[in-house]
C-alpha cells in the first residue's frame, strides 16, 4: 500500500506546514529509530542494550548494543527474505521480551511498520485488527501466562488472507523465530544496505482500545516518536548511563516508547521484566540498578508496599513517570520518603504521545493535584464549547498540537483529526492553573480507565446486549484504590432471566474477550435510569457505581 493511502486528509490543516514548523524549532530532527541503533554501536557497542528476565523461570538474557545489533540485522535480512516490503505491516504480540525489541528494529531497518499488540488480546480483537491493517508477518510468543497464542496464530492465518506468515518465539521448527528470523540462512542486512524508513513516514501503527466500537490505528513516525523520547529525556535528565525498567508491556505506548525507545535513543539500558510480580520487580530494579521506570499507579504503589514488606530498597531508582490514574497524595509522599523517588504525572494519549508532565523537581508539589505541565515541542489548550478559551482554574474542553501528534487513522479518512490550527479534540475535559499544569476532571469520551489501559465500553455493552438474558446494558467505571478504576455492568434483565457476576465472565470468555475488559462487578436493576428523550443516565450510574468498594459483588 501507498503511503499516501494511509494518509488521513485533515480539512484546512496543512500538514506540510506544521512539519515546517516543527523541524524549524529543532523538534524533528529528521532521523530514525536505526539511526540511534547504529549511533550506540558505534560509541558504546559493548554497553548493555537489554536485559530480559522472564517469569517462567527461563535464564535471564543480556544483550550488548553489539548482540543487539547483530540479531537485528538477521532479522531484517530474514523479513526481507520472506517477502516484507517498504510499508509493510509487522503485528508483534509478545511479551516484555528481547524478541519485541528485535522485530520491531528490524522493522525500521527495512522500513516495515511495526505494529505492537498486547499480549491480553484474543482472536476476537486479533481477527480485526490483523485484518484491518492488512498484516503480513504476526509474530507471538508459543505459549505465555497459560494461554497458547501460537495455535490462535495459526488458526488466525487460515482466516486472514493478507496475513501471509505467523512467528513464534519457541515455536516449532517450520515457524519457529529463531529458526524463521536469526538462523533463516538469508543475508543479514546491515545498516545502510536498504533505503529502511524515513523519518516523517509511517513508522508505528498502534490501535486504541476502541471507545466508538471499534478499535482505532493510530499512525505514528519517527519524527512524532524522536520527539517524544527527547522531550521525556531532558525533563527526566535522562542519559546514556540510564538504566530504564520496562514493566509496562510493550504493546502499550508506555512500554514501547518510553522505555524501549527511550534506551535505544539514549543508548542506555533496558530492563524488561515479562510479568509484573512486586516483589521480582523490587529485586530486579535493585539488582540492576535502575535509575528510572514509566508505569500506571498501581505499579508505584506496589513498589512501596514490596519494599515495605522487606524487598531490598532499588538504591539507584530516582524518577517515576507515572500516568493513567490520579496519583494519591499520600502515594507520592511515601515514595519520597521510603524510596527516595521523585513521581511526576502525566498525561498523554495514543494520538499525542506524553503531551503534560510534572517536572520531578516539582513533583512533590504537582503530581497529585494536577497531571503536569505541556512538555517541550506540546501545546495545551482549554476552550469552552464555543472554542474560547477557558478562564484558569474553569473546566473546558482538552485540546492539544505540537511535535508528538500522530500522523492520522489509519485508513479511517472519515474521522475527525486536526483543525485548520493544527488542534486535536481530545475528548477529555480539564481545567488549566496559573502557572499552566492541567488537572483531567472528566471525560466526554465513554471510557472507563483501569490501572492505566482503556476499556472500550461500547464494544463490550454491544457485547452484553446480545445475551439471551439481558435486555438493555450500561457499564461505568467506579472507583478503585489500586487500580484507579473497576468496571461494573448494569443490567436490565428479561423476563424470568438471571444474570450475576458468574454468568458475565462466562460469557466474556466464550466471547474470547480479554480479561482486562471483563466487568468485576454487575448489578441488576428493574429499570435503567433514562433522560426525558429515553437516554440511559449514565451520570446516575456512575453516582451510585461510585459508592461501591473495592470487592466485586
Amino acid at each position: 500500500m501507498a503511503a499516501g493511502d494511509r494518509t488521513v486528509p485533515h480539512t484546512g490543516y496543512d500538514a506540510a506546514a506544521h512539519a515546517q514548523r516543527m523541524r524549524a524549532q529543532g523538534f524533528w530532527i529528521d532521523r530514525t529509530i536505526d539511526d540511534f541503533l547504529v549511533d550506540a554501536l558505534a560509541r558504546v557497542p559493548d554497553h548493555p542494550a537489554i536485559v530480559a528476565f522472564r517469569a517462567d523461570g527461563k535464564p535471564t538474557e543480556r544483550l550488548s548494543y553489539r548482540m543487539l545489533g547483530e540479531r537485528v540485522s538477521c532479522a531484517a535480512g530474514a523479513l526481507q527474505a520472506l517477502g516484507v516490503e517498504p510499508g509493510d505491516v509487522v503485528a508483534v504480540q509478545l511479551p516484555n521480551w528481547w524478541e519485541f525489541a528485535v522485530i520491531a528494529l528490524a522493522c525500521g531497518r527495512i522500513g516495515a511498520v511495526v505494529n505492537p499488540l498486547m499480549p491480553i488480546f484474543r482472536e476476537r480483537e486479533l481477527g480485526f485488527m490483523l485484518g484491518f491493517s492488512g498484516a503480513r508477518v504476526f509474530v507471538v510468543p508459543n505459549r505465555f501466562r497459560g494461554f497458547e497464542h501460537g495455535a490462535m496464530a495459526r488458526r488466525l492465518m487460515v482466516e486472514l488472507p493478507t496475513l501471509k506468515h505467523v512467528v513464534v518465539v519457541e515455536g516449532g521448527d517450520e515457524d519457529g523465530f529463531e529458526r524463521k528470523l536469526l538462523q533463516s540462512g538469508a543475508p543479514a542486512l546491515r545498516p545502510g544496505a536498504a533505503p529502511g524508513l524515513k523519518p516523517a513516514e509511517l513508522a508505528v501503527l498502534m490501535f486504541t482500545s476502541g471507545t466508538t466500537g471499534e478499535p482505532k490505528g493510530v499512525m505514528h513516525s519517527a519524527n512524532t516518536l524522536v520527539a517524544c523520547t527527547n522531550a521525556l529525556a531532558g525533563r527526566f535528565g535522562l542519559g546514556a548511563d540510564a538504566v530504564l525498567l520496562c514493566c509496562s508491556p510493550l504493546g502499550h505506548m508506555t512500554g514501547f516508547a518510553a522505555v524501549l525507545l527511550q534506551s535505544v535513543c539514549l543508548g542506555a539500558t533496558a530492563v524488561l521484566q515479562d510479568v509484573w510480580d512486586p516483589r521480582q520487580g523490587v529485586r530486579i530494579m535493585a539488582a540492576e540498578g535502575v535509575t528510572h521506570t514509566a508505569a500506571a499507579t498501581p505499579f508505584l504503589a506496589d513498589i512501596c508496599n514490596a519494599v515495605a514488606d522487606g524487598a531490598p530498597r532499588p538504591a539507584r531508582l530516582r524518577t517515576f513517570l507515572c500516568g493513567g490514574a490520579p496519583i494519591p497524595s499520600a502515594l507520592i509522599e511515601r515514595a519520597r520518603i521510603e524510596l527516595g523517588l521523585s513521581v511526576s504525572s502525566l498525561w498523554g494519549m495514543t494520538e499525542s504521545l506524553s503531551s503534560t508532565l510534572t517536572e520531578p523537581a516539582r513533583a512533590t508539589e504537582k503530581s497529585s493535584s494536577t497531571d503536569g505541565r505541556a512538555v517541550e515541542g506540546v501545546d495545551i489548550a482549554i476552550v469552552d464549547d464555543a472554542g474560547r478559551p477557558a478562564p484558569a482554574g474553569s473546566i473546558g474542553n482538552l485540546k492539544v498540537r505540537g511535535a508528538q501528534m500522530f500522523l492520522g487513522y489509519y485508513k479511517r479518512a472519515d474521522l475527525p483529526t486536526f483543525d485548520a490550527d493544527g488542534w486535536f479534540d481530545t475528548g477529555d475535559l480539564a481545567y488549566m492553573d496559573d502557572e499552566g499544569y492541567i488537572r483531567i476532571s472528566g471525560r466526554t469520551k465513554d471510557v472507563v480507565i483501569r490501572g492505566g489501559e482503556n476499556i472500550p465500553v461500547v464494544e463490550i455493552e454491544n457485547l452484553l446486549y446480545r445475551h439471551p438474558a439481558i435486555a438493555e446494558a450500561a457499564i461505568v467505571g467506579y472507583p478503585d484504590e489500586r487500580l484507579g478504576e473497576r468496571a461494573c455492568a448494569f443490567v436490565a434483565l428479561k423476563p424470568g432471566a438471571h444474570f450475576d457476576l458468574a454468568d458475565v465472565h462466562k460469557y466474556m470468555s466464550t466471547c474470547k474477550v480479554a480479561k482486562q475488559y471483563w466487568p468485576e462487578r454487575v448489578v441488576v436493576l428493574a429499570a435503567m435510569p433514562r433522560t426525558p428523550s429515553g437516554k440511559i443516565q449514565k451520570f446516575a450510574l456512575k453516582a451510585r457505581a461510585s459508592a461501591f468498594g473495592e470487592t466485586a459483588a
